[in-house]
């Protein structure tokens, strides 16, 4: 019985699309056929999207595939597809049991990617791939410079001496230069990524997101 509260889009050619429907009661998530990707859907409630290797010939669908966000699994005849060294695949034909496990398997990570990222305004911390995302570009991050922009972002506002206390267990006589040359990299980095100098805010006392 599929379990309706993991619901995966898939996208195919018609005979791909029919054959998904008819073997639904052996899977063990929902399948929602996607026909055409409709101005405003919502990718966010789904736990992954299937698409039949005909599908990436549409320029839409390829787009798809560099959405960082979502979970993807493409399902193929050909020995090599182009474009998508990294992204699961299955080939076809599969056992229903090849289909549940990898689809299940790519739920399970997409669990772990959302509790190990949030948004920031048009951005994204994944802080399981230490990277800062938005739309198709992203920074890749360094250990203490997502401490600090997990940090930033909890408090309207932070001094130095509380960051440095925080992150790098100093005390708070300790000096606050190690702090204003991390952020100072690290604004730097975020500027020539993503063209903002105005994500982190800064003050003579301190710092905000």
């Amino acid at each position: 019985m599929a379990d309706k509260k993991n619901i995966i889009l898939a996208f195919g050619n018609k005979e791909f699309n029919n054959s998904l429907i008819e073997i639904q009661e052996y899977l063990s998530f929902n399948i929602k056929i996607l026909d055409d990707l409709k101005d405003g859907i919502s990718l966010e409630n789904y736990q992954g999207i299937i698409i039949h290797e005909d599908g990436l010939k549409d320029n839409r669908f390829k787009d798809l595939i560099k959405n960082h966000n979502l979970n993807k699994i493409i399902f193929h005849n050909s020995k090599n597809i182009k474009g998508t060294e990294n992204i699961e695949k299955l080939t076809l034909p599969a056992s229903f049991d090849q289909i549940n496990k990898i689809v299940i398997n790519n739920i399970v990570k997409r669990k772990f990617k959302t509790n190990s990222s949030f948004k920031i305004y048009n951005y994204k911390l994944d802080k399981n791939l230490r990277r800062l995302i938005k739309d198709t570009v992203h920074l890749e991050l360094t250990e203490k410079e997502i401490e600090l922009i997990e940090l930033l972002k909890k408090k309207s506002f932070i001094k130095k001496k509380e960051i440095l206390s925080t992150i790098w267990k100093y005390s708070d006589d300790a000096d606050t230069h190690t702090v204003e040359t991390h952020i100072y990299r690290l604004r730097k980095k975020i500027k020539d990524i993503f063209n903002d100098d105005k994500l982190i805010k800064s003050s003579k006392e301190g710092y905000t997101i």
